[in-house]
């Protein structure tokens, strides 16, 4: 049981520190006194709380595309966000893969390497304007609503620096940034 001096504020959230959450606390509180339970441990009397996982597989996977798509892009353009989910279901179509297995593939994403500039990104908050444009895409891609944005792609990289595979191949598109490859 845990006893603290403020009213304890929970509110809908689909993300918390990266993950899939049913509910996060909207504030921290001072607790009145140093009890603990497995939900909730007080530390120094500040609160701190454990990620409850949400149980919808879809919603998870929706939310990890966005993140993954959000580290990528930065969501720079809608165009850009829509470019590279809708080659997330090119590369599930044509491999036959899950996309879960896609999005956690650190040879295709960059930002999935601890060491990537981008990684950070991928910690962005859920109520940030841009990473619910993402969230929106990843979840018109999941419903079938997304058209192919890409021409079909199924590999892609930043126009920054071009890797061993792109040198012998030629893009199919570039949008904001990003070339897209067959």
């Amino acid at each position: 049981m845990l006893k603290c001096d403020k009213i304890l504020h929970i509110k809908r959230n689909k993300c918390v520190r990266g993950k899939p959450a049913d509910f996060f606390i909207g504030r921290t509180f001072r607790a009145t006194n140093f009890l603990f339970n497995k939900k909730y441990e007080c530390m120094g009397g500040r609160m701190q709380i454990a990620c409850i996982k949400n149980p919808d597989e879809k919603q998870r996977t929706i939310y990890q595309i966005a993140r993954v798509v959000y580290a990528e892009t930065h969501a720079v353009s809608l165009q850009a966000v829509e470019a590279l989910t809708s080659m997330i279901k090119n590369i599930s179509v044509t491999s036959g893969r899950n996309i879960s297995d896609i999005i956690s593939d650190k040879n295709l994403f960059e930002s999935l390497n601890p060491d990537s500039l981008n990684h950070d990104l991928l910690s962005v908050a859920a109520n940030d304007k841009t990473f619910q444009m993402c969230v929106r895409v990843a979840r018109r891609m999941m419903n079938g609503g997304l058209a192919d944005c890409c021409n079909g792609a199924t590999k892609f990289h930043h126009d920054g620096y071009i890797p061993q595979w792109a040198i012998s191949r030629g893009y199919i598109a570039e949008i904001d940034g990003l070339l897209f490859y067959l």
